[in-house]
């Protein structure tokens, strides 16, 4: 009887509703994807899937509360490129270690970063572009913050096309957004779904997209390594993680669980209306692209001395 007890305790998983933690403002994308795929979650699992916002640190206060929660299955976190593999290597001061505190779950997909220029800027393509800042060098650029995926982006595209920028970091896509079409930034690389309304509309031009495939929501737009940049790809991606030493039943529920929510037509839909690419894995393909990717970023933010504190 008392051997059974743990067992029965994880069959019976979920017995209460499951908290959703997304270390981003409420109403941007990765909010919207969040709400999106929980609800599809809850029906599968029978229990709420609520979301807690808790924004903050480039998404570190939010994932520290995951870390340090209960490994029990009832606590899950939206981490990313940024939280899961960038952060640890440009904050001076971590209160988590990704290799360590989080048990992976699933990959949830991919968000575009899209190169644009406002009307300002008399540049129709890539290659204007450069040819522009080698005449101009020290040209502004902006993103939505220092440290976040959109500013590794503009490292990326200075270190590939060996040109001279100056990055401005703005305190998210909106201000970014109003700077871009009023003229008082020339250039910008962010999120695609926030700018993705004002490049329908005309008010802000796209020049390429930052990941290794076109968007759909993008279909005209090139790529940046059509564009000329070979091999260059950053595709910001994020995914669900636990605390660790999450038992192995309830792990592969919630893994269950998300790769089904991901598989339905109705949540695909809308994901990729927004600007963002689902993508599913398993959990242990997650593990592994979070590990490659440490690495990886951590050579990269080193080269380019990334910093935010």
């Amino acid at each position: 009887c008392l051997a059974a007890g743990p067992l029965a305790a994880q069959e019976a998983f979920p017995s209460k509703p499951i908290r959703f933690i997304v270390p981003y403002a409420a109403g941007g994308t990765t909010d919207l994807v969040a709400r999106t795929v929980g609800a599809r979650m809850a029906q599968t699992l029978g229990q709420p899937v609520i979301i807690e916002n808790r924004a903050g640190a480039g998404g570190n206060i939010g994932m520290d509360a995951v870390a340090k929660s209960a490994p029990d299955g009832y606590t899950v976190g939206m981490g990313a490129i940024s939280t899961n593999a960038l952060n640890p290597h440009i904050y001076k001061k971590m209160s988590f270690d990704p290799r360590k505190d989080f048990t992976a779950i699933g990959q949830l997909g991919n968000s575009t970063i899209v190169l644009e220029v406002g009307a300002a800027l008399p540049v129709k393509n890539v290659d204007e572009l450069l040819a522009h800042v080698r005449k101009n060098p020290g040209l502004p650029y902006a993103t939505a913050g220092a440290g976040t995926s959109m500013h590794l982006a503009g490292v990326l595209f200075a270190q590939v096309s060996k040109t001279d920028w100056v990055h401005v970091p703005y305190k998210g896509s909106a201000p970014l957004i109003t700077d871009l079409i009023g003229g008082q930034v020339p250039v910008a690389f962010d999120n695609l779904p926030a700018s993705l309304p004002h490049i329908q509309s005309g008010k802000l031009r796209a020049l390429a997209v930052a990941g290794a495939q076109r968007s759909p929501a993008l279909p005209d737009v090139p790529t940046l390594a059509e564009a000329g940049l070979k091999d260059y790809a950053v595709e910001p991606w994020f995914g669900v993680y636990g605390p660790a030493g999450l038992p192995a039943a309830v792990a592969q529920r919630l893994s269950k669980a998300l790769e089904d929510a991901l598989a339905e037509p109705a949540v695909k839909d809308k994901l990729l209306a927004a600007g963002f690419t689902p993508r599913s894995s398993t959990a242990a393909e997650f593990d592994a692209l979070t590990k490659r990717e440490y690495e990886r970023l951590g050579k990269v933010a080193r080269s380019a001395n990334m910093s935010n504190d």
